[in-house]
């Protein structure tokens, strides 16, 4: 990973200098939280972790959902939907490559894997994907500007 060193928001968030393993750390503890939040079935504090204007699109979905409240909207959806059928859902997200556009913009790549595990069943991993997000500092905190996902099993 090369992450050139900028000004960045500590945790606190004072302005300070963030090298490659800070900046790392705090992009890693962004979304160790969020997809905490949507596994946890709190969908609009989930959905605050994008920008207003943020856009999440998935080759899994015919058309990408803009703006929060529709992003909001449509993982309430889902998670209800889950929540009915008995299935728990985790995200698990790694091998994070950061791409620093300037000090308030990061391109990051992942993988994304999410397992379900039904009532009293064996858990089964459901999806494999790449994920690329847009980060961008605003008022202190990263949020996802632009989210795209691929399904591997879907072209």
């Amino acid at each position: 990973m090369t992450v050139a060193a900028h000004p960045a928001t500590t945790p606190s968030g004072a302005a300070g200098p963030a090298g490659p393993a800070e900046l790392y750390a705090e992009i890693q503890q962004f979304y160790a939280r969020q997809m905490r939040l949507l596994d946890d079935g709190e969908a609009e504090a989930w959905a605050e972790t994008f920008a207003e204007d943020g856009v999440f699109a998935a080759n899994a979905h015919p058309e990408p959902f803009t703006g929060r409240a529709a992003i909001a909207s449509g993982a309430r959806r889902a998670t209800d939907d889950f929540a009915a059928r008995g299935i728990r859902r985790r995200h698990w997200l790694g091998m994070l490559s950061l791409e620093p556009k300037d000090e308030h913009t990061v391109l990051v790549r992942s993988y994304a894997q999410v397992i379900e595990t039904p009532r009293a069943g064996q858990s089964v991993l459901r999806a494999s994907t790449s994920c690329a997000d847009l980060l961008v500092r605003r008022n202190g905190r990263w949020l996802v500007l632009d989210r795209r996902i691929h399904r591997d099993d879907l072209g």
